[in-house]
C-alpha cells in the first residue's frame, strides 16, 4: 500500500462506524465523511478516534479521488452521482459485509426478503444456541457484522438488506436465503427488477439455498449445489397443509399450529424457513422443533400486546411495507374467530397499496388511518370502510369502541414512521402503552 493510501468510509451509522473500528483494529489508514451535518455519535466518534481525521455535510472530492476504496455504509446509495463516477473510474466500492466476508473463518448463514428477516434471523440464532453451535447473530439487525468477529463464533448468522447485499461479492454463505420479496425501497431503486437483483446477490456462492417456493421470486436465479424449499407448495419440502394445520417435512408430521406460540400463518412459514434451515446446517431435529415452538416472536413484529374482553390487540409497527401488512393481515385474519382493525399509514415510500384490497375485503371490519399517505392507503384498500384519525392515541381509541368479541386489532402500518415518529419501535410503542390502557392491562 502506497505510503499515503487511506480507505473512506461513507456514512457514520452503525455500520461505518463498525467498519473504521474494524479498520483500526487491522491498523488501516481511514478516513470517514457523513453527508450530514451532525450525524448521531460523531461526538463520541471524535473522542475515542482523535487522529480519525472526519469531513461532514457533504462529499469531500479530494478524499473520494485520493482513497484507495470506498466502503460505503448500506443507507448511503452505489448510484449517488459522486460514489457512481468512482466506481466509473474503476475504484473498488464495498460495503461492511464484504469485509466481514472476507475475514469470516467460520460458517455462515445469510438471510433476506422483504419481510420477516428479523423474526426467522433471530429463531434461527435460538435454535442454534440450544444445539450448542454459539451462533454469532447479527448484521442489518441488532450486532454489526464486524462486531462479531471479535467473538468465538461457532457459525455465523446474518440478516442481509439489498442495501448492504449491493455491495457484497464473495459472501459464499454456507446457506442463504431469500424468505419473500415484494415492493419495498421504491423511493431508492428505479425498477422492482434493480431490488430483486440485489436480493439474489446473497445466493452467489453459496452451499444450500433455501428458497420459498410459494414465491418463485425467491428462487435462485443460477441453481445451487443444493437446494431446500419451503411454503404451502404441494412440492415443498417443507410444507404448510393450511386445512389441516399442520407443518410437514415431505410428507411426514412435525407439528400442529396449536402447538407453536406465535400466531398467524405467516408466522408458520417463518418457522418452516427455520426449520429448512436447520435442516441444512445439520442440527437436532427434536430440538430444532422444541425451540420454535417455545418462540414468542420479536417487538414490533406481530406481537400480542393485550387481551381483553375477548379482544386481541397486536403491535406489527415493524411492518413497514405493503408486503409485510399483507403477511399480517392474512395471519392473523385466519387465526382470529371475528374481524381485524387495521390501524394503518405513515409514508408510503411510492408503494402500491391495491394488494391489500382482497385480504381487506375479507378480513376487516374497518381501516383506521393516519399519517402522510392515509389517502393513498384508503385509495388501496378500495371498499373497506376507512376512517382518517388524527394521531396514535385517536386511532387506539376508535379501535376499542369498534371491536366485537372474538376481533383483534393489529397496528401494521405498511409505511414508514418517520412523518410522525423517530422510528417503527416509538411508533410501536406509543401503540403498545395506549392499548394496554383502553384494555386495562
Amino acid at each position: 500500500m502506497p505510503k499515503d493510501a487511506f480507505d473512506l468510509v461513507i456514512g457514520l451509522g452503525l455500520s461505518g462506524r463498525s467498519v473504521i473500528r474494524y479498520l483500526a483494529e487491522q491498523g488501516m489508514a481511514v478516513r470517514a465523511l457523513d453527508t450530514r451535518a451532525e450525524p448521531a455519535g460523531i461526538d463520541h466518534l471524535r473522542l475515542q478516534y482523535p487522529k480519525l481525521k472526519l469531513h461532514t455535510g457533504g462529499f469531500k472530492k479530494s478524499w473520494m479521488q485520493r482513497s484507495q476504496r470506498l466502503i460505503v455504509s448500506p443507507g448511503v446509495a452505489v448510484s449517488t452521482p459522486a460514489i457512481a463516477e468512482q466506481i466509473a473510474a474503476g475504484k473498488e466500492v464495498i460495503g461492511d459485509i464484504e469485509l466481514f466476508a472476507r475475514a469470516a473463518s467460520r460458517p455462515l448463514v445469510g438471510i433476506t426478503g422483504s419481510n420477516a428477516k428479523s423474526t426467522v434471523v433471530t429463531l434461527l440464532g435460538e435454535v442454534a444456541q440450544a444445539c450448542g453451535k454459539q451462533p454469532g447473530v447479527g448484521g442489518n439487525l441488532g450486532t454489526p457484522a464486524l462486531d462479531l468477529l471479535g467473538l468465538d463464533a461457532g457459525l455465523y448468522i446474518l440478516e442481509l438488506s439489498s442495501f448492504q447485499l449491493e455491495t457484497t461479492y464473495s459472501l459464499n454463505a454456507q446457506v442463504a436465503s431469500i424468505l419473500n420479496v415484494s415492493q419495498d425501497h421504491l423511493d431508492r431503486y428505479s425498477k422492482f427488477s434493480d431490488y430483486l437483483a440485489a436480493k439474489q446477490r446473497i445466493y452467489d456462492g453459496c452451499q444450500v439455498a433455501v428458497w420459498n417456493r410459494d414465491d418463485l421470486a425467491t428462487r435462485p436465479q443460477a441453481p445451487a449445489p443444493r437446494e431446500i424449499t419451503f411454503g404451502t407448495h404441494p412440492q415443498a419440502d417443507y410444507r404448510l397443509d393450511p386445512q389441516r394445520h399442520e407443518l410437514l417435512h415431505n410428507g411426514e408430521r412435525l407439528l400442529h399450529l396449536d402447538e407453536l406460540t406465535l400466531t398467524g400463518h405467516h408466522n408458520a412459514m417463518n418457522v418452516l424457513a427455520v426449520l429448512a434451515m436447520s435442516h441444512a446446517l445439520g442440527f437436532d431435529r427434536d430440538t430444532a422443533l422444541a425451540t420454535v415452538k417455545g418462540f414468542a416472536g420479536l417487538p414490533h413484529r406481530c406481537q400480542k400486546i393485550a387481551e381483553a374482553g375477548d379482544v386481541r390487540w397486536f403491535n406489527d409497527s415493524k411492518a413497514t411495507n405493503v408486503g409485510a401488512t399483507l403477511a399480517a393481515l392474512t395471519g392473523i385474519g385466519e387465526a382470529v374467530h371475528g374481524k381485524v382493525i387495521l390501524i394503518a399509514g405513515g409514508q408510503g415510500k411510492g408503494q402500491d397499496f391495491s394488494p391489500l384490497a382482497e385480504p381487506a375485503r375479507q378480513y376487516l371490519r374497518a381501516a383506521l388511518l393516519l399519517g402522510e399517505d392515509a389517502d393513498k392507503v384508503a385509495d388501496g384498500l378500495n371498499g373497506v370502510p376507512c376512517e382518517r384519525v388524527a394521531d396514535m392515541a385517536t386511532a387506539v381509541k376508535r379501535a376499542a369502541q369498534l371491536a366485537r368479541p372474538g376481533d383483534a386489532v393489529l397496528l401494521s402500518p405498511a409505511c414508514a414512521s418517520f412523518d410522525m415518529y423517530s422510528g417503527y419501535a416509538e411508533r410501536g410503542d406509543d401503540f403498545t402503552a395506549r392499548a394496554r390502557e383502553v384494555s386495562h392491562v
